[in-house]
């Protein structure tokens, strides 16, 4: 008895994995994600207009080139979107020029063809032509009395401002059949280019003129029918102003113009002729 060798016990303790294993820090992060995302949401809400425009167009094109080269039916600014300058207003300047329209003789022919609206890229005015033609004649470059008269109104009106303007021309896609040589791009780009000389003819600043676009079909507005007369149009876009803008004294009288605060808008420039 005295030689026997001692019974040992082990006894083994299950371990826990501290704290259940950890498993509360990932629902800890989870709700922490959610509430970040709930704040972000509730400060979006209470935002201005062009602020989420601004944050939309950063996540539509993060690098901030892509929109500057864009191809949706609303022209290859729509993506991408500058920060406008506080004092602006575009829905004001909608209502305003809705209301010089107005007084055109003949307004109330044209109004259902006339199309204005506040875009990420700006205020966009649409000059929709008709199956015989509203503002220019079939097959012809250069703006009839109607798209004279309207474009003239247009260009006092926009020659007030410090915005630039782009000019857009498009057409159905009908093959144009004027004469050869002679096609959809080259009409949509020579009528854009006959609205931009009439106008900076009758007001809108030699500088004012970002660029003139043709785009033939390329950007229908109606694609599901492609020959309807309404893809045959002249846009005229008034773009925000960057907050890189240097406001000069003369910006900041127009800005007070189109904000209602008062004053007499400066004289326009003198307008430059600008070959096609």
């Amino acid at each position: 008895m005295d030689g026997q060798r001692p019974i040992i016990v082990i006894k083994k303790k299950a371990a826990h994995g501290g704290h259940h294993g950890g498993a509360w820090k990932v629902a800890y992060a989870d709700f922490v994600t959610a509430m970040m995302a709930l704040f972000i949401v509730l400060w979006l809400l209470n935002t201005s207009k062009p602020v989420r425009e601004s944050i939309a167009g950063y996540f539509r094109d993060p690098s901030g080139t892509a929109g500057k080269l864009g191809t949706s039916s609303e022209g290859p600014g729509e993506k991408f979107v500058p920060t406008p300058l506080p004092t602006e207003d575009m829905g004001k300047l909608k209502d305003e020029i809705e209301k010089a329209m107005r007084r055109l003789p003949n307004f109330e022919k044209l109004k259902n063809q006339i199309e204005i609206k506040v875009t990420p890229e700006g205020l966009r005015i649409e000059l929709l032509e008709s199956a015989t033609g509203t503002f220019f004649d079939l097959g012809n470059r250069n703006p009839n009395s109607n798209g004279s008269e309207l474009l003239d109104l247009l260009a006092g009106e926009l020659g007030k401002l410090p915005n630039k303007v782009s000019i857009e021309g498009h057409t159905d896609s009908k093959p144009f059949k004027g004469r050869k040589g002679y096609g959809n791009w080259e009409l949509s780009t020579d009528r854009a280019n006959s609205a931009r000389r009439l106008m900076q003819e009758q007001g809108l600043g030699g500088k004012q003129v970002a660029q003139v676009r043709g785009f033939a079909d390329q950007l229908l507005r109606t694609p599901k029918n492609p020959n309807d007369p309404s893809n045959r149009r002249i846009s005229l876009i008034v773009q925000y102003l960057n907050n890189t803008d240097k406001e000069t004294g003369e910006t900041a009288e127009k800005l007070n113009h189109l904000s209602g605060s008062g004053g007499a808008p400066p004289p326009d420039q003198q307008p430059k002729e600008a070959k096609p």
